[in-house]
């Protein structure tokens, strides 16, 4: 029989157990992603950072060659941590730098989860390393993150699976740091961002709330429905 008891990749995330990073979400590396739709990609990336705001999820934030190459972070992104230090580099790999690995142990949490671009290169590089040499548990956000091909976004997640890293998405993230619908001190912000970036979900909570609860509009204007006119 297996014992599971020392599995620590068991654990749900929790808001107390997991710690979050932002890699390369720059305008020039996000040009090169081919295997995502990118404005899916930016609406995976902000949903995930609001919920890390919701939850008080320690979160950096790195970039890599910002002036000379890759463009500022989204600002989208940034907005959501407004004044937090953005961590520059001039390593693919993360891990490489001080900064990142000081900002990392100072969150004092073994659970990373990991958002970035490019999945191939800058993504696997510091999963590797960091559990390598950090001990850490890396939570790969699969659909927060894009590669310059399918492929190279495939074989790159399933590298860094069969080295022990747990591929997680982005709203599979938010679920489970809510956990419970009882818990009502994070339920409305975290329906805001279901409505606001989960698609169809999103869409299905408003119906749900104005159709069936009899709940205002979400929009902030105002409307006036004309009756219809019967065709003669």
């Amino acid at each position: 029989m297996t014992n599971n008891a020392n599995n620590p990749k068991l654990e749900v995330l929790t808001p107390q157990n997991s710690q979050l990073i932002f890699i390369d979400h720059q305008p020039q590396m996000a040009f090169g992603v081919q295997s995502i739709d990118r404005q899916v990609l930016k609406n995976n990336t902000v949903g995930l950072a609001k919920a890390a705001k919701v939850f008080n999820i320690p979160t950096t934030i790195t970039t890599v060659e910002t002036l000379s190459f890759s463009g500022h972070t989204y600002p989208e992104l940034l907005d959501v941590f407004p004044g937090q230090d953005i961590l520059e580099r001039t390593s693919m790999n993360s891990w490489d730098d001080q900064k990142v690995r000081d900002a990392l142990a100072k969150n004092g949490r073994k659970k990373v989860i990991v958002a970035g671009l490019w999945t191939e290169v800058c993504n696997t590089t510091f999963a590797l390393c960091a559990m390598l040499e950090g001990d850490y548990e890396i939570y790969m956000v699969s659909d927060a993150s894009g590669g310059t091909s399918k492929e190279a976004h495939d074989m790159a997640m399933q590298r860094m699976i069969q080295a022990g890293v747990v591929p997680v998405t982005w709203q599979q993230v938010l679920l489970e740091w809510q956990r419970d619908w009882a818990h009502r001190d994070s339920y409305d912000a975290v329906m805001k961002i279901v409505k606001e970036h989960s698609g169809a979900y999103g869409m299905g909570v408003d119906y749900a709330y104005t159709m069936v609860h009899k709940a205002p509009q979400r929009t902030t204007t105002q409307h006036e429905t004309l009756a219809p006119v019967a065709a003669k």
